[in-house]
């Protein structure tokens, strides 16, 4: 083989093999013998091979699940609770020279920090305030990874496992709860409806005419099924008619003997 095509071969292999490729949502560090050197930024790029090395960074959100951890709650209640951290990487330098592994040591910040929180309130804040949990642990995470050049977007708890005595506790108590709101209901109806009818009483009362309407209604309801017999003891007109026109009729001859 001619001695200059051989050479022009590896000049070719030799370029081609310091050719990277950056995407938009990536940045790359350049270490030169190691040393850190400089940044560099989405599109075609030349490295001396090598000589030169790159680390790629992801700049976009990134997503890490918290892996469930046993917690005891500050009324001694022991559950287990998983979340997830949303993180993204703002300084790609400090990520890389300031720690080892970011996604490692962000989990590791998240699970201690959720431990930590949780230990110190009740059970019920817990399931109720799911939303504040999740700020006061990326508060305590966002503390420590600010000087490695990491934003925390934002952590959220995903699902709290409690053991089974206790859910079926909590059931009871539900269950509980409803029934003495169904009790209520049902007493403030009960109240209503007595008032309803004191009220209809008293105008039924003022004439006899709508007492008989309203035994005859009455009457009508219960023949509906037509498997009743209804028997009276007594004649309908047996029933009082004009018992208050009798007594103002007295209560007139009474003043009339008087004068």
């Amino acid at each position: 083989m001619n001695i200059p095509i051989f050479l022009g071969i590896l000049i070719v292999l030799f370029l081609a093999a310091g050719i990277r490729i950056i995407f938009e949502y990536k940045r790359a560090l350049k270490f030169r013998f190691g040393k850190y050197n400089s940044l560099l930024k989405p599109g075609f790029r030349w490295v001396i091979p090598f000589v030169e090395t790159i680390q790629i960074v992801d700049i976009r959100v990134i997503t890490i699940n918290i892996v469930s951890q046993e917690v005891m709650t500050e009324d001694n209640v022991p559950c287990s609770i998983d979340g997830v951290v949303f993180f993204k990487v703002n300084n790609p330098e400090k990520a890389i020279l300031e720690v080892e592994e970011y996604n490692f040591a962000i989990t590791q910040l998240s699970q201690a920090a959720l431990r930590d929180v949780c230990g110190k309130v009740e059970l019920d804040t817990i399931l109720s305030k799911r939303e504040e949990m999740g700020k006061n642990i990326k508060a305590i995470v966002e503390q420590e990874t600010k000087i490695w050049g990491i934003e925390i977007i934002d952590v959220k708890i995903k699902d709290i496992q409690l053991p089974e005595n206790m859910r079926r506790m909590m059931a009871n108590q539900a269950e509980a709860e409803r029934s003495r709101r169904a009790r209520i209901i049902l007493a403030l109806a009960e109240e209503q409806a007595a008032g309803k009818l004191l009220e209809a009483g008293k105008l039924i009362d003022q004439s006899p005419s709508a007492i008989k309407l309203r035994l005859y209604q009455t009457l009508a309801n219960i023949a509906t099924e037509k498997n009743s017999t209804i028997l009276f003891p007594f004649p309908e007109e047996v029933l009082p008619r004009k018992a208050k026109k009798k007594k103002k009729k007295n209560k007139k001859k009474n003043e009339n003997l008087t004068l």
